[in-house]
């Protein structure tokens, strides 16, 4: 089965290729302790080395001291402290209050999706975070459900997602692209297909992008789109849990429709946006995702090629 590159593996390679000032601080501190426990097991090796040339020695002659007090005591302290200092400094910067005036986005984690909200623009999407690239970003984190954990190894440090309170977490990027995201605290039986993506552009293209997604979802004009419309509107197994233009359910929480087609990824970055893809992931979301929430619609082949249709113009 096709999928969308990024697990929990990939990004964790991604730590190493920082594109933002924080994750830049989080890898020069990864540096400075692998630096410092090579030096550290190299000074060890060549003690130990010397250590083992002089045992011969040592019933002959009284046994120095020194190499206790500074392979025992002082290479120590100096290490810690090192690590202590910088990882003091690395905090300070990856805590960062975002300015005033820094866009807001609100994201929910959900049992295995990202709801992301932008409460000025009145926008909500799912499983990906828009941002102007070059500005600071408040992230304000939370969950419906059980504990997650908000990760960009590219741009900054990973941050919980808890039911009881937010916590805000300031990202920024360097320059536009993508940047591949996953839940990093386990939360059940779908947590390694909990993805996310942040995808940075330039200030005036986001600004077009937030504008269009303020937009209702276009009208489709194809007939079968709109028999789609229409089955999608009518099915319970979908609108009890979907929502459509800031419409509410009273179901489980799923993302929001409005401009599907728009997305990259379906399925929280399990599978690519594509029309296979998505027949795939509506005519057997368990295969796909086993344990999600999403079930798949009674309909019929030619009903489900209808709201097949459909979903791919919400552009």
């Amino acid at each position: 089965m096709r999928r969308v590159p990024g697990t929990e593996v990939a990004a964790v390679w991604g730590s190493l290729d920082p594109r933002g000032p924080a994750a830049r601080s989080i890898d020069d501190l990864w540096v400075l302790m692998l630096v410092l426990g090579i030096v550290a097991f190299a000074i060890f090796a060549v003690l130990l080395v010397v250590g083992i040339r002089r045992r011969a020695t040592l019933d002959e002659e009284r046994p120095s001291n020194r190499l206790i007090v500074w392979g025992g005591i002082v290479l120590p302290v100096v290490v810690v402290g090192a690590v202590l200092v910088a990882t003091l400094d690395t905090m300070a910067t990856t805590a960062a209050e975002a300015p005033e005036d820094a866009l807001t986005v609100e994201v929910t984690g959900h049992q295995f999706w990202w709801e992301v909200r932008y409460p000025d623009a009145d926008v909500v999407t799912a499983n990906e975070v828009h941002i102007p690239a070059g500005e600071q970003v408040a992230i304000e984190l939370t969950s419906s459900d059980v504990v997650h954990s908000f990760w960009i190894p590219q741009l900054t440090g990973k941050l919980d997602a808890l039911p009881d309170g937010t916590h805000t977490l300031v990202i920024e990027a360097d320059e536009p692209g993508e940047y591949r995201g996953t839940c990093a605290e386990f939360c059940g039986i779908q947590h390694a297909n909990m993805g996310v993506l942040v995808i940075a552009h330039d200030p005036a293209d986001f600004d077009a992008w937030l504008a269009a997604q303020a937009e209702p979802a276009v009208e489709p004009e194809d007939e079968l789109a709109m028999q789609g419309r229409d089955l999608v509107a009518g099915a319970s197994t979908c609108m009890e849990c979907h929502t459509m233009n800031g419409s509410t359910n009273d179901g489980p929480p799923a993302p929001d429709l409005t401009h599907f087609a728009s997305r990259r990824t379906i399925a929280a970055r399990t599978l690519p946006n594509t029309p296979e893809a998505l027949a795939r992931w509506l005519d057997d979301p368990q295969h796909v995702k086993p344990g999600a929430l999403m079930e798949a619609p009674n309909m019929t082949d030619a009903e489900l090629e209808a709201v097949h249709a459909y979903l791919e113009s919400l552009e």
